[in-house]
């Protein structure tokens, strides 16, 4: 199917659904879950917080332990959206689940369905893998992803609260940690 959409820079192009691919991630794309990132941190206004290198994500999602999995979403072979995930374990269920860590589409790609089409990824795996839930947190003034989550049947868990702990907090709490 095609349609004609703005590229964001004011010309009309034709966009045709069956040329995007999702595809994991792999340590040659390092460098572009880094700008995708960054990307997503200057939308959600949280650059200053950007600090992963393209070698953080080639030792931590594709060293000997990943920590984590990502899909990248290609138009024409360019990269225009990811999604990043990592497995968690519920103790009340006894099961595993999938928390996604970021859903980021360019803007001038979204309402295409790729951002859908990556969280369904995400959502599949989760099945297949037996988990008993898929999380995400969305920051509370971001009413188009809101708007989006919601339309999928997904609901926020407004009894709990994230509570964090980085930086200086986190090594003096370490710092107290009994031997194991």
């Amino acid at each position: 199917m095609s349609r004609t959409a703005g590229s964001g820079t004011g010309e009309a192009r034709e966009w045709d659904a069956s040329s995007v691919v999702i595809r994991p991630a792999c340590p040659d794309d390092a460098e572009t879950l880094v700008n995708l990132v960054r990307e997503l941190a200057v939308y959600e206004k949280l650059e200053q917080y950007a600090r992963a290198t393209p070698e953080d994500f080639r030792r931590h999602l594709f060293g000997p332990h990943p920590a984590a999995e990502a899909a990248l979403a290609e138009v024409a072979g360019q990269p225009v959206g990811f999604a990043l995930w990592f497995a968690t374990f519920s103790t009340f269920r006894g099961r595993p689940g999938l928390y996604l860590e970021d859903l980021f589409v360019r803007p001038e790609f979204r309402g295409r369905g790729i951002g859908k089409a990556l969280l369904a990824l995400v959502a599949r795996l989760a099945v297949e893998r037996g988990c008993g839930r898929l999380e995400w947190s969305v920051l509370n003034w971001n009413e188009p992803a809101i708007g989006f989550y919601r339309s999928l049947g997904a609901r926020p868990l407004d009894e709990w609260t994230v509570y964090r702990l980085d930086g200086e907090s986190l090594r003096r709490l370490a710092d107290r940690a009994p031997e194991f």
